[in-house]
C-alpha cells in the first residue's frame, strides 16, 4: 500500500535532478511537497526530511530500528566490508576497532604531515598565474591519505600510490554509482571498463601495502588496522582492511579537499571574514603550536560555516527495521528514509540569512547534533568527522598566513557533481598576488 507521503517525481526526472543539483532539487521538493516528502535514490523510493525534530528521530534510532541504506550500488567502489554498508553487531564491532586512530592524541599526531603537505603543495603556486585551488587541496588530502593512512614515506612509492588512487576516483562515472545496472563492462571504451581497470590496478598496490605493514608495522592508520584486535583476540582480514582503506579514500579524500576549496572561496568572497581569521592566526606567531591551532574559535567557526553552506554529501540515508513516525506520517518497516542535510542547514529558523557565509553565528553557540549534520548522525555518523575538521584547520592555518590571493572573477560558484560527491564548479580559480613568508 502506498505511503501517505507526498511525491515522488518520476524515477528518471528525480534521478536527473538529484545528479545535477540535489541542493536545489530538495529545496524545490520541500517547497512543493512539505517537510516530509518522497523521492528516489539509487532506483529506490526514499522518504526525506529536513525538519530538525524529524532528523532527531532518525538519528536517535538504534541498530534494531534502522539498517544501512545498501542497494548494492556502492559495493564495487567501497567493497562489501565497508563500514558504510555493514550493519548491526558487525557495524558496532568494526566501528569500535577503527575509531581510535581518527580521534584524540593519535589524530593530532598527524598534524605535521598535514602542515608539511600544505606548505609543499602551495610552494608550487606562481605569483600572477591563475590556478585551481581544488587541485592543491586534493593534493594535500592525497598526501594525508598516502602518508598518514597508508604510511608510505618513500617518495616514489608514495607518488605511484597517489596516482593509482586518484586514477580510481577520477574513473568513477556518477550515473553508475546511482544506477546499478550501469555497472556493466560493455567494451574497452565504456565507463565501467575504465573504472574496473583503474580499481584493479589500485587494488594490487593496496594489497602490497597491507602486506608490508603486517611485516613491519609503523605509526600510520593502516599499521594500526593490521595490529588491532577485537575483544575475542581476532584481527581484521586483508579483505576487511582493503575495503576500509577504500572507504577512507572515498569518504575522506575528496570530501576534505572539496571542503577546503569551498573555504578558500568563501573567505576570499568575504574579505572582512578573511582578515579576521588572519588576525586570529597571527596570535600564534610564525611557528604556531599545532595543538593551539585546533583550539582557535574563529577558525573552527569558518570550518563549520563552510560545511553548513554546501555539505559535501547532501543525505544521510537509512532503511527502517521497525516502523517510525515522522510528524503525521507513519512509516512501515522496510521504508528507506533520510535526513536531508542541505535542508537542515538552510533552515532560516536555525540559521538566519541561511545563504550568507557568516562564521560569527557559531561563536558562543552550539548547535545540536540534529541541527548541524555534515557528517550524518546517530549510530552511523561518519567515523572520520573529527579528522576531517582537524585537517581543514591545519591546512588553512598553513596556507593563509603566507599567501595573498584573489578570485579570478566575482561570479558566484555553484556546486557540480563529481562522482559520489559535489564540489565547486571549476574547482575555484584563484591567482596568487603575493607570497609573504
Amino acid at each position: 500500500m502506498p505511503l501517505a507521503v507526498p511525491g515522488p517525481d518520476s524515477l528518471l526526472l528525480a534521478t536527473y535532478k538529484f545528479a545535477r543539483d540535489p541542493y536545489s532539487y530538495f529545496a524545490d521538493c520541500q517547497r512543493r511537497l512539505g517537510p516530509v516528502f518522497q523521492s528516489w535514490l539509487a532506483g529506490r523510493r526514499i522518504v526525506l526530511t529536513g525538519e530538525p525534530e524529524h532528523v532527531r528521530t532518525i538519528f536517535a534510532a538504534d541498530h534494531d530500528s534502522v539498517s544501512a541504506f545498501n542497494p548494492g550500488h556502492l559495493h564495487a567502489l567501497l567493497g562489501v566490508n565497508s563500514l558504510i554498508l555493514i550493519d548491526g553487531t558487525r557495524h558496532q564491532r568494526e566501528r569500535k576497532l577503527l575509531a581510535p586512530p581518527l580521534h584524540g592524541a593519535r589524530m593530532r599526531s598527524y598534524a605535521q604531515i598535514i602542515r608539511d603537505s600544505a606548505l609543499r603543495r602551495t610552494a608550487a603556486w606562481q605569483v600572477g598565474a591563475p590556478m585551481i585551488v581544488q587541485d592543491t587541496t586534493q593534493g594535500i588530502s592525497l598526501d594525508v591519505i598516502v602518508r598518514a593512512v597508508f604510511g608510505v614515506q618513500e617518495p616514489a612509492r608514495g607518488a605511484a600510490l597517489e596516482a593509482a588512487l586518484l586514477h580510481t576516483m577520477d574513473a568513477v562515472w556518477p550515473p553508475s554509482i546511482m544506477i546499478r545496472w550501469l555497472q556493466r563492462d560493455l567494451g574497452p571504451l565504456t565507463p565501467w571498463r575504465r573504472f574496473s581497470r583503474a580499481r584493479d590496478q589500485a587494488d594490487v598496490m593496496v594489497r602490497e601495502e597491507i602486506a608490508a605493514r603486517r611485516a613491519a608495522p609503523g605509526d600510520d592508520i593502516l599499521s594500526l588496522m593490521t595490529t588491532a584486535r577485537y575483544e575475542d583476540g581476532e584481527g581484521m582480514s586483508d579483505p576487511q582492511i582493503r575495503d576500509e582503506l577504500l572507504t577512507l579514500l572515498a569518504a575522506g579524500h575528496e570530501t576534505t579537499a572539496i571542503a577546503l576549496a569551498w573555504a578558500m572561496y568563501w573567505l576570499h568572497k568575504n574579505p572582512a571574514t578573511l582578515e579576521r581569521l588572519r588576525e586570529e592566526l597571527a596570535t600564534l606567531g610564525d611557528n604556531p603550536d599545532l595543538d593551539a591551532i585546533a583550539q582557535l574559535p574563529y577558525l573552527e567557526a569558518v570550518c563549520h560555516e563552510t560545511l553548513r553552506l554546501y555539505p559535501i554529501v547532501p543525505l544521510a540515508p537509512r532503511t527502517l527495521r521497525r516502523p517510525m513516525t515522522l510528524g503525521e506520517h507513519e512509516l512501515p518497516a522496510g521504508t528507506n528514509v533520510a535526513a536531508c542535510t542541505i535542508l537542515v542547514h538552510r533552515s532560516p529558523t536555525l540559521y538566519p540569512e541561511p545563504d550568507a557565509f557568516r562564521p560569527e553565528r557559531w561563536l558562543g553557540k552550539k548547535f545540536a547534533a540534529w541541527e548541524f549534520t555534515p557528517f550524518g548522525g546517530g549510530i552511523r555518523r561518519c567515523i572520520g568527522a573529527a579528522f576531517a575538521v582537524y585537517e581543514m584547520k591545519q591546512a588553512l592555518a598553513a596556507i593563509l598566513p603566507h599567501h595573498r590571493l584573489r578570485l579570478v572573477d566575482d561570479a558566484p560558484i555553484r556546486p557540480q557533481r563529481r562522482n559520489i560527491t559535489l564540489g565547486p564548479r571549476g574547482g575555484v580559480r584563484m591567482i596568487l598576488t603575493e607570497r609573504t613568508g
